[in-house]
């Protein structure tokens, strides 16, 4: 937000440009004329020359530099205005002037230049006509009131444009404001959608490609045609339902609808241990959950154990895998934990939250660690004496 504004331009500013200069000289106009009208009116039949002409043309002159320099106008019109007077020149008035001058103050924030200019001349008019010997009734009762009025509504004019200038503006930035915050809450939508998906299609694709590949090396390193035949009825089945689930996703994104959630339930869990038995790790499975759990969070559990069985086939020469779940005083516990070493992506995992440091070479536990933490849960990847562990805890109620 800049300083100076275009409209109400206060004093060093840099001069106004078209269409304000066209309005400024058509003030300018309107204001030299008006007085070589009441001066050419002659109220006192003093024969004015031409150079009570000159004072009206300087005195709107001034209005051309009426945005840059606004108190400086209010000070030269309230000289000009004394000057004429005590030149002899025929009375042209007070407001008329003036009005001008404090018109365009007000209009540029300078309230106080505009107020103090016209009670400075209505004094200045007043004192002197008294002094004169001059009606003090026609001048205090009648003429010192219609001057007051007229400048008053001259400062007010002035204000109030200005005020509406300043809503204008204020209204302007709040819509630009409301536009741009709009816009980042829709790519941070976008972004917040993207990294599910990519979640998603790690856990589901990435997840079916590892059965694939194991089934595919058992069905080579397979000693009778039937462990074969198992082994790549399991390729074919995992191939088929996971082609299925892709072209829906790439159905439902080219329609433009949210890729499909597949709600996964506890009672997956023989499915999601299956890779590691198949590839000859012993599994033990245990569940302690009373009662029903959010979607979201049952698809969690879901998702972290499949893949930390996912990086036991890959990764791990385990023998033997535990996977427990547990519900008590309102948070769901994960565990799975194998006996065969560190796996490949392990760096990712044995640094803390505060530390840990980004790495390329496996995206799996990035992944359980969003997901976990999305629902206001944590977890741990760290290695331990026999092998390594997957461990989070979520909380039970659904964010």
């Amino acid at each position: 937000m800049t300083a100076h504004r275009v409209a109400g331009r206060p004093a060093g500013a840099a001069p106004a440009s078209a269409p304000w200069v066209l309005y400024d000289a058509l003030l300018a106009t309107g204001v030299a004329l008006i007085l070589a009208l009441l001066i050419f009116a002659d109220v006192d039949d003093s024969h004015p020359d031409g150079w009570a002409y000159l004072w009206a043309v300087g005195l709107g002159a001034l209005m051309f530099i009426r945005r840059s320099h606004p108190r400086l106008v209010v000070v030269l019109t309230v000289l000009g205005f004394i000057a004429y007077y005590a030149a002899g020149f025929t009375p042209i008035g007070v407001a008329a002037p003036v009005a001008a001058a404090v018109f365009s103050a007000a209009e540029a924030s300078r309230l106080g230049a505009a107020i103090g200019g016209s009670a400075l001349v209505v004094l200045v008019s007043v004192a002197y006509r008294l002094s004169a010997g001059q009606d003090p009734a026609l001048v205090l009762g009648y003429d010192l009131t219609q001057n007051v009025l007229v400048l008053a509504a001259a400062v007010a004019l002035g204000d109030g444009i200005r005020a509406r200038r300043e809503v204008q503006r204020q209204s302007a930035e709040i819509a630009a404001l409301t536009a741009e915050r709009y816009r980042r809450e829709a790519e941070a939508l976008i972004a917040a959608e993207r990294l599910e998906m990519s979640r998603d299609l790690h856990d589901s694709i990435g997840h079916a490609l590892a059965v694939i590949s194991l089934h595919a090396e058992v069905a080579r390193e397979a000693g009778s045609r039937g462990d074969a035949t198992r082994a790549l009825e399991v390729v074919r089945t995992t191939a088929t339902e996971t082609m299925s689930d892709l072209r829906r996703t790439v159905a439902g994104l080219r329609r433009g609808e949210p890729p499909p959630r597949h709600a996964l339930g506890l009672d997956s869990l023989g499915a999601a241990v299956e890779p590691a038995r198949a590839a000859g790790v012993e599994v033990r499975v245990a569940t302690n959950v009373a009662g029903a759990l959010p979607a979201s969070v049952e698809t969690t559990v879901l998702r972290v154990v499949q893949e930390a069985i996912t990086n036991i086939v890959r990764h791990s020469s385990a023998t033997t895998a535990q996977v427990r779940v547990d519900a008590a005083d309102g948070a769901v516990r994960v565990l799975v934990a194998d006996d065969g070493g560190a796996h490949a992506d392990a760096p990712v995992a044995v640094r803390d939250r505060e530390h840990r440091a980004p790495d390329t070479r496996g995206l799996g536990l990035v992944g359980m660690r969003e997901r976990v933490e999305s629902l206001g849960g944590v977890l741990r990847a760290r290695r331990t004496a026999s092998g390594f562990e997957v461990e989070a805890s979520l909380p039970w109620e659904e964010r």
